[in-house]
């Protein structure tokens, strides 16, 4: 099977809804096939691990199609630089939180992606750093004080970066620090609180964003972490 046999079976399974709502994302509709992350997963499947393949699936242009190589890609065998270049191509959340969830937090140097792409001027590159800081906070069981302190200062020193889906992947992060338990709920909101009485509206935005979270957790039986009392687990 060739990348462009591939391409084909992709136009196959498009769903003109699905197109329609990643277009709406802010994905030129000449670079979207439109096809579901269900069914993209049951592909990568069929097509197995190439980084050959994943890199002529990312060349091809169409977002469905990159969203498919993070899937096919041999993550422990490419660089740093190798998924450095890769992420100066993405222009939208959902392939940024991709490459975050499914790529960059199955090896064990993500921390190496968050000082780096933390500083970073680039929209996505900036976004995920904060998407690998949330990650790590719910996958890492064994992370430490220091990590969690470490990750609220990088926060905390680059919060004033003015974009939407910036803004957001620091809430996420934040939010996710503070369901770890009570000490570092309240540590968080210690900080939104400082961060409310500032004159800077992006900081605003995030401090009322995680707040309106955070003052309502709850521990819940058989859950690590907190969680918000609005959900089931936590009203039963």
């Amino acid at each position: 099977m060739t990348s462009q046999d591939i391409i084909e079976e992709l136009k196959q399974e498009s769903s003109k809804k699905y197109k329609a709502n990643v277009i709406k994302m802010g994905i030129p509709e000449e670079n979207s096939i439109g096809v579901p992350t269900s069914q993209l997963r049951t592909i990568a499947k069929e097509i197995g691990k190439s980084n050959e393949m994943a890199y002529e699936l990312w060349k091809s242009g169409y977002h469905d199609a990159k969203l498919l190589a993070v899937l096919v890609f041999e993550v422990k065998k490419l660089s740093f630089k190798d998924i450095d270049q890769l992420m100066d191509d993405v222009i939208s959340w959902d392939l940024c939180n991709f490459i975050s969830k499914q790529m960059i937090m199955k090896r064990k140097d993500y921390d190496d992606f968050i000082e780096q792409w933390i500083d970073s001027n680039h929209v996505y590159k900036k976004r995920a750093a904060f998407v690998l800081i949330g990650s790590a906070v719910i996958k890492n069981k064994t992370i430490t004080h220091d990590t969690l302190n470490q990750y609220l200062y990088l926060i905390q020193t680059h919060l004033d970066y003015d974009h939407e889906h910036v803004k957001k992947a620091v809430s996420y992060a934040l939010r996710e620090i503070g369901k770890k338990d009570f000490e570092y709920n309240e540590k968080v909101l210690l900080m939104v609180d400082e961060m409310l009485q500032t004159q800077n509206k992006t900081q605003v935005w995030i401090a009322r964003d995680v707040k309106k979270e955070l003052e309502n957790v709850v521990e819940a039986k058989g859950r690590e972490r907190l969680i918000s009392c609005q959900s089931k687990m936590g009203e039963s």
